[in-house]
């Protein structure tokens, strides 16, 4: 994976001068309707049905590979954490920096984040998937701070297919997707998955599924649609010790037998459009509920949290043409109503120290209701036939109403005081808190050819500080006077689109003040900051019928901007790398065709070496997997899909991490085998 960053470019760049056909690729996420990928000027990646379908993941993880500059680590079960442009972000701070998108609706409040929240997205039924990588423009608001990730739902066909899969450690899943009622204007699609768990008690059981219904409707196009998942899951915790996850014996045990995750969550939603006197107009109403609760066994005393939300809003945008000016002016609502408990049901063991802070009982109880208004405008300037400028801005307001439900203060739940200075969970009085941002962006775009272009971005994402930042306190902190985060980015690329050779070049530097972190007092404070820098480089060739090569790779540096000493005595020091931040991701995967009746597939991923610490005294050495695929079609209906991952079944770290003094690991999953049967009814 070490590569020098100009022998990257010598060798992509003559690329985009080659001879081939123009293919135009069609996005959706950045303009809310379909737009020819060279005008957009900024990354993005997006994923068609053919390639999920061939990808067939259990686990997001295993697509999200295939973009450049993206690592989805994979936790226990269905559990990740997200990095776009970014490190894997953990602990105070590290929710709510990347927005999740379900037909361009927000999967959750704003303020209300779950890092493991693409758990309850159906990937695994998605037309296309996309990933906006950076700071979007003035469309998407807080949350949209280091990327989008959008899945575009199937829409009605009139076909359907129905799929049954099995493999190691019990793995059982059913697909299915078909008309409804016959239909050919609606659409209903189910996926299940049973999983055994390769990990003592780590199996999990999931189903997600998702309903659309197309119609015309006061002179428009209406869509109506429906999505809901359910997760039952036994969790792992961590494994722990230097290189343990090498070990075959640690690899595959789980300290943490009673632990468990369960959520469910619903989403009903409609987008309607109407074009008229040459204007569009877009509304997307929607209601959304989530519940879950897990218990913590990462933290001593292994308090159960409890969790949940209803909300309702809308978003809608005008845009249209004038001379040589498309415009756009959106206005956009969100309400919600949100809970969280956190009950302790037995005493803490270790230190007196342990067990005193940290009682047994009610930690915490409250519900913040929240009301986020935002409007925006954005404008693509046509300056010549091959110049365009676009700008945009967009102001938000987000405001919370926190009611707590139990004793104000950090003594136990019965008003007893605790020892060592008090209670560690503090409970702040009733309050509100409001938070006012704006954004800008601003992009100058060449079109190279017709269907190649290069460009340059100015934007800004931003972060509103979250309700757990606010709310859910630790050592006696009463008020968290927190700001929202801020991103700023500057970006310049270069992209060739073809149906034999598609090239996308991007350098980027970023910059983010404000950030939330824990002092050395335990309390939430802003004022971090972090510069972040790097190359990402995608290629699509096919250098003939039978052959086709994707590679997709990114450098990237990530560093502490700011230099203090944090809770548990942390250290940051400006110029040092974040911690959990590889510098080189990359993935390249052949695929051969010989005929429409096979094909085989192998995929190499992997990433650099990566500090454990902000000191950077501890590293990852980094890895790299093989994983094969091969397709049968013994008839024009039946497809037998065969996925051999992890080929040499090597023992490798989905994440590493140092913390209180000792090496910690979710270990990867070794060599497994699935097979699927599926059948198409056109």
């Amino acid at each position: 994976m070490r590569f020098p960053l100009l022998q990257i470019a010598a060798l992509l760049l003559p690329l985009t001068a080659a001879a081939n056909d123009p293919l135009e690729e069609i996005v959706v996420t950045a303009t809310r309707a379909p737009a020819a990928l060279a005008e957009y000027p900024g990354s993005i990646t997006g994923f068609a049905r053919s390639e999920i379908e061939a990808v067939n993941h259990q686990h997001i993880h295993e697509l999200m590979t295939r973009a450049a500059g993206v690592w989805l680590s994979r936790g226990s079960g269905q559990e990740h954490l997200t990095a776009i442009r970014s490190p894997v972000l953990t602990g105070a701070g590290s929710c709510g920096a990347f927005l999740m998108l379900e037909d361009g609706i927000p999967l959750r409040p704003a303020g209300f984040c779950n890092v493991n929240q693409l758990f309850e997205l159906p990937t695994e039924l998605a037309d296309r998937i996309e990933i906006l990588r950076g700071p979007a423009n003035a469309l998407y608001g807080s949350n949209a701070l280091h990327g989008t990730v959008n899945a575009l739902m199937p829409e009605p066909s009139g076909s359907g297919f129905a799929a049954i899969e099995s493999g190691a450690n019990d793995f059982v899943r059913a697909r299915l997707r078909l008309p409804l009622a016959g239909d050919a204007n609606s659409v209903f699609a189910l996926v299940f998955a049973d999983d055994g768990g390769f990990r003592a008690d780590s199996g999990y059981s999931q189903a997600k599924a998702h309903a659309k219904t197309r119609r015309r409707f006061a002179g428009g196009d209406l869509e109506l649609a429906a999505s809901a998942t359910w997760l039952d899951q036994e969790t792992a915790g961590f494994i722990f010790g230097e290189d343990a996850y090498r070990d075959p014996a640690l690899n595959r045990g789980n300290v943490n037998p009673e632990a468990f995750r369960r959520a469910v969550a619903q989403r009903v939603y409609a987008i309607w459009s109407r074009e008229h006197a040459g204007r569009r107009i877009d509304i997307r109403p929607y209601l959304r509920h989530s519940s879950m609760e897990f218990l913590q066994h990462f933290l001593p005393g292994q308090p159960l949290e409890e969790n949940g939300h209803v909300s309702a809003g809308f978003l809608s945008m005008l845009s249209g043409r004038r001379d040589n000016v498309d415009w756009s002016l959106g206005l956009d609502l969100d309400l919600a109503d949100a809970y969280l408990e956190q009950t302790q049901s037995g005493p803490t063991t270790g230190s007196p120290f342990l067990v005193e802070t940290r009682p047994p009982g009610k930690h915490y109880d409250f519900d913040v209701r929240s009301a986020v208004l935002a409007v925006y405008g954005q404008a693509d300037v046509a300056l010549s036939a091959r110049w365009s400028l676009s700008a945009g801005i967009r102001g938000e307001y987000t405001h919370y109403t926190y009611r707590n439900r139990m004793l104000t203060g950090n003594t136990r739940d019965d008003g007893s005081v605790c020892g060592f200075g008090g209670c560690l969970y503090s409970r702040p009085a009733d309050r509100s808190d409001t938070f006012t941002n704006f954004a800008p962006n601003l992009a100058l775009r060449f079109a190279l050819s017709e269907t190649s272009s290069a460009y340059l971005r100015l934007g800004r994402g931003f972060r509103a500080p979250q309700m757990t930042e606010l709310y859910r306190l630790q050592s006696g902190q009463q008020v968290a006077d927190l700001d929202s985060e801020r991103l700023d980015s500057i970006e310049i690329g270069i992209r060739r689109g073809g149906d034999r050779v598609a090239v996308d070049l991007a350098a980027f530097a970023m910059r983010k003040r404000d950030s939330v972190f824990r002092d050395s007092e335990g309390f939430n404070v802003s004022g971090a900051r972090t510069r972040h820098e790097g190359i990402e480089a995608q290629l699509d060739w096919v250098p003939s019928r039978l052959l086709r090569f994707d590679l997709d790779l990114s450098y990237a540096r990530h560093r502490y901007d700011f230099d203090t000493v944090a809770s548990r005595g942390e250290t940051f020091v400006s110029g040092r790398d974040v911690d959990t931040a590889p510098r080189w991701l990359g993935s390249a995967e052949i695929e051969f065709t010989p005929s429409e009746t096979w094909a085989l597939a192998a995929q190499f991923t992997g990433m650099g070496s990566y500090y454990l610490d902000a000191e950077n005294q501890f590293r990852y050495p980094g890895h790299t997997i093989t994983n094969l695929r091969a397709r049968i079609s013994p008839t024009e209906s039946v497809d037998v899909v065969l996925r051999l991952n992890n080929l040499s079944d090597r023992r490798y770290a989905d994440r590493a991490d140092f913390a209180f003094g000792n090496y910690r690991y979710f270990p990867g999953r070794g060599r497994e085998l699935f097979v699927e049967v599926r059948y198409a009814a056109n």
